[in-house]
């Protein structure tokens, strides 16, 4: 397939660069704990300095795929988690629609930096300083995931809060390198503010992807 074809087939969603997928546990949020595949999509220019995927931010490194082979990846697992990288980079209409046409259940991870597409049974919003979330997807966020990586963070935290809807589960995360750090922190923030609760990298606990 030429190489203009195949870029024309990304811009529609019928392809997507997909840097790895897996089966797992969830470690982050309110679904931690549960059994998941994971869709890692490539491409995301949001640069958080200490993002430890940063492999996945050139999508020129990953691979082209047919949302057809993803799905049927996907289609003997029940929860499917969209992740990146900023999977909404990308048209995730067609891939959804596959997903949800196999019976699955959708969930996303994304900053908001770019337009909501998609059909998600979960959307987790985490957003970052530096790439604002677009306005709508604050009312659409099932989940509302804060990294905090120093006390400025936790004002953040409070900011963005007040953009979400009344029934959005609140979450603070310790940045993994700075956890010893400002797990206190949180911990003192939670127990001042009951509406939030802590969440934990449980994977990076249990040495699983």
């Amino acid at each position: 397939m030429k190489e203009q074809d195949i870029l024309g087939l990304v811009a529609q969603g019928q392809m997507l660069p997909l840097m790895e997928a897996f089966y797992t546990i969830q470690g982050e949020g309110y679904h931690k704990g549960t059994a998941a595949y994971f869709i890692r999509v490539g491409g995301c220019d949001v640069g958080c300095h200490w993002c430890d995927v940063k492999e996945s931010w050139d999508a020129e490194k990953h691979p082209p795929t047919a949302i057809e082979k993803i799905i049927k990846d996907a289609s003997p697992y029940k929860t499917i988690v969209v992740t990146g990288g900023e999977p909404l980079t990308w048209d995730m209409g067609p891939v959804t629609a596959g997903l949800k046409g196999a019976g699955l259940q959708t969930h996303i991870e994304t900053s908001g930096a770019y337009e909501l597409s998609g059909e998600w049974d979960w959307i987790c919003l985490s957003p970052k300083k530096n790439k604002l979330p677009l306005a709508p997807i604050y009312k659409a966020a099932d989940e509302l995931k804060m990294i905090v990586y120093n006390k400025h963070d936790l004002e953040f935290a409070q900011q963005e809060a007040t953009k979400v809807g009344p029934d959005c589960e609140l979450y603070l995360q310790p940045e993994w390198s700075v956890r010893d750090k400002v797990v206190p922190m949180i911990v003192d923030f939670v127990m001042a503010n009951p509406e939030w609760k802590v969440s934990l990298q449980t994977h990076k606990y249990l040495n699983i992807p």
